[in-house]
């Protein structure tokens, strides 16, 4: 009996150890994709004849609320901002309803503030809704923000608020918008729920996320309708607002500064920018040359050789020397002289380079003496020009309204400007491009000064227009492009590709 009952006993711490051998981590499931979902509200969404002060949200799961000042928002935006605090399934909103103003319809947005507590689950896109009045307010306002200057959008945080038609264009400057809404990606906004009632409107680069404008020392940009604007049921014809950076000295700075004038200064808003300054080596001067092998083709033909002088009151020309290399001998150059007294720069050029060619530039003893009556020492520099092949041409066919002394056309390598003329011809030939991306645009010059000119907010002068061709083009060295302003190229096809300039 004893051996029996041992034996059972062995048996079973046998098979427990072997059941423990087996034993695995639980997997944890299937990761939860699913965002809270609101069980009630009080009081109830789309009420009318109320004035709300206190909402309550009750959700399915726990939730928590993140950063409610940037995505709850209340429009029409009041001056005290809801309170929003969330707890456990639970959110609750406090408005000061004295704020409220009659017969109006307020839409609380509540963006991805809500989300599951652990797996960040948003409850996206919910809007509670209610009237002080008896209706709801239905009509829409829609359209698009383009940078002035370049005709196409490319701006970051950029807001469109609508202000009363009562108020004058200071107000931008002096509090809060009635309503607000984000241009997205592609420069459009929309605003729904809105009244049937004129407004102003304005674009805004807001980069202290204050919802006013408060001028271009703090960076922001603006943008504006010379008339005013009424939502309407469905909007057909959508408006366009075209943001700009006003020149820092226009009233707009001096208003801006009034009405500021009582708050506590915070600064100018500026940032302290390194001042750009020419390195020179210890012989007091520097040469944009590359001479580190006079076989490679390094030399712009289309540019001057820029030497960056400072603390310099002489000159000597007749000790500054060009040549080029014929078949083993020296050529002597007849150049030319212009130099730049504000950026300190001395600019030398032949008459004319010639192509794949050495060169010789020398700087001898005494070409230059600076303010200590001190002679630069000598130096000479060897280089190589490039040729023809290594550029690039580009063709543009311009339509015949865009001829004449009010349109210029510009043209931009990556972000340099290298033409900007008058349309003279409907056929413009560029030559001896470098390779780049290259972007272009007709300014509608109305004054007739050559350049573009920005835009005023409280003379109510806007930018002047501007027209892109909005494909950029990747030129390369040895080939020929011909573009047709009006039309686009397909996407990700070359205009004309592979085109030898020989």
């Amino acid at each position: 009996m004893g051996t029996r009952f041992s034996g059972w006993i062995i048996l079973s711490v046998f098979l427990f150890c072997a059941g423990c051998a087996n034993i695995t981590a639980p997997t944890g499931g299937r990761k939860d994709t699913t965002p809270p979902r609101l069980v009630s509200a009080e009081p109830g969404d789309s009420l009318r004849n109320t004035r709300v002060k206190r909402i309550e949200l009750y959700f399915n799961e726990y939730i928590t609320v993140n950063d409610p000042t940037r995505e709850v928002q209340l429009s029409p935006l009041l001056s005290i901002a809801p309170v929003v605090t969330g707890l456990n399934k639970h959110v609750v909103v406090k408005i000061v309803d004295s704020l409220l103003e009659e017969n109006t319809t307020y839409r609380l947005s509540f963006g991805n503030a809500i989300k599951d507590l652990h797996e960040g689950n948003a409850f996206a896109n919910y809007t509670y809704t209610f009237s002080t009045g008896g209706y709801f307010d239905s009509l829409e306002l829609r359209g698009n923000v383009v940078n002035a200057q370049t005709g196409i959008y490319d701006l970051d945080g950029v807001c469109v608020e609508l202000y009363y038609s009562a108020e004058n264009d200071t107000a931008v400057a002096r509090h809060k918008p009635k309503y607000i809404a984000k241009a997205d990606a592609t420069g459009n906004f929309v605003f729904r729920g809105l009244p049937k009632r004129p407004f102003r409107i304005y674009a805004l680069k807001d980069v202290n996320e204050n919802q006013m404008y408060d001028g271009v020392l703090q960076g922001e940009m603006i943008g504006f309708l010379d008339s005013n604007v009424t939502p309407v049921a469905k909007a057909e014809h959508p408006v366009t607002l075209k943001l700009f950076t006003e020149i820092a000295d226009t009233a707009v700075k001096k208003v801006i500064d009034s009405v500021k004038a009582n708050k506590e200064k915070t600064g100018s808003g500026l940032k302290n920018k390194k001042q750009s300054t020419t390195k020179t080596d210890p012989a007091g001067y520097s040469v944009a040359l590359d001479t580190s092998n006079a076989e490679r083709k390094t030399f712009d033909v289309t540019g001057p050789i820029k030497v960056a002088i400072s603390n310099t009151l002489i000159l000597n020309k007749e000790k500054i020397t060009l040549s080029f290399d014929s078949g083993g001998l020296n050529v002597p150059v007849a150049i030319s002289f212009d130099r730049d007294t504000l950026l300190h720069v001395l600019r030398i050029r032949p008459v004319k380079w010639k192509e794949n060619t050495v060169y010789v530039l020398k700087l001898m003893k005494g070409f230059a003496r600076d303010t200590a009556g001190t002679d630069m020492l000598p130096s000479r520099y060897t280089f190589r020009t490039k040729e023809e092949y290594d550029y690039g041409e580009i063709t543009v066919h311009l339509p015949s309204k865009y001829y004449g002394p009010n349109f210029l056309l510009r043209v931009m390598a990556d972000n340099d400007s290298i033409y900007q003329k008058p349309v003279t011809d409907t056929i413009v030939k560029l030559a001896y491009l470098n390779p780049a991306k290259y972007t272009m645009r007709i300014i509608a010059d109305k004054n007739h000064d050559g350049k573009w000119n920005t835009g005023e907010l409280l003379a109510g002068k806007q930018p002047e227009e501007v027209i892109p061709y909005k494909e950029p083009l990747n030129l390369r060295a040895g080939f020929k492009h011909i573009i047709d302003f009006e039309k686009i190229p397909p996407a990700n096809k070359p205009v004309i590709g592979g085109k030898s300039l020989k």
